[in-house]
């Protein structure tokens, strides 16, 4: 394995800040999203699948240790996110009228992993907004590892799709040689 420079590891601490300060905005003013994945997919595409795995797993446990325990348990979710976003970066599928194609594969898996943790676990009921839409759509008759699901793919894609296209916006910024000096290679991807 190759070692991490120190501009890849400011990145990585960089996304970790991206995702525990929008996880604490998230969950303080209830939204029904998470934002909690926008350093993970920004260092999952700048760095690679490894880089978007590590700055999801200690956002997750920073957030758990701080302000909000259940974070914790959504672990697995944010290191499917940062694998899938550090793949699907690097094909054409993440760029123009592709990207909501694109993040429904980086969100399915994360949906998948969510909803369990979700329903199973915590019966529905956790720190985020998107529990008023769990409890809604099983008061109305749907099962709860349902209701769970559809909440979570619902949620999940808006959330990774407003997570892209920060990403997406921030990557343009960013010179060919600012890109390759970060990514330690000789030049741009």
């Amino acid at each position: 394995m190759k070692k991490w420079t120190v501009m890849q590891q400011c990145m990585v601490a960089f996304g970790i800040v991206l995702n525990v300060v929008g996880a604490f905005m998230a969950m303080n003013l209830r939204l029904p999203i998470y934002l909690d994945s926008v350093g993970t997919v920004f260092t999952g595409a700048l760095l690679g699948p490894a880089a978007g795995m590590m700055t999801g797993a200690c956002g997750s446990i920073i957030s758990g240790m701080t302000f909000d325990v259940y974070s914790l348990y959504y672990a697995p979710a944010q290191l499917l996110t940062g694998y899938m976003a550090g793949i699907m970066f690097r094909t054409v599928w993440m760029k123009d009228y592709r990207l909501p194609l694109g993040n429904l594969a980086i969100s399915l898996p994360t949906t998948a992993a969510s909803a369990v943790v979700t329903s199973f676990l915590f019966g529905g009921i956790t720190s985020s907004g998107s529990t008023y839409l769990v409890m809604l759509l099983n008061k109305l008759g749907m099962n709860l590892t349902l209701s769970c699901f559809v909440v979570q793919a619902l949620t999940d894609y808006a959330d990774e799709l407003v997570a892209a296209l920060v990403v997406t916006a921030l990557l343009k910024v960013l010179t060919p040689e600012m890109r390759a000096k970060i990514s330690g290679s000789r030049r741009g991807f």
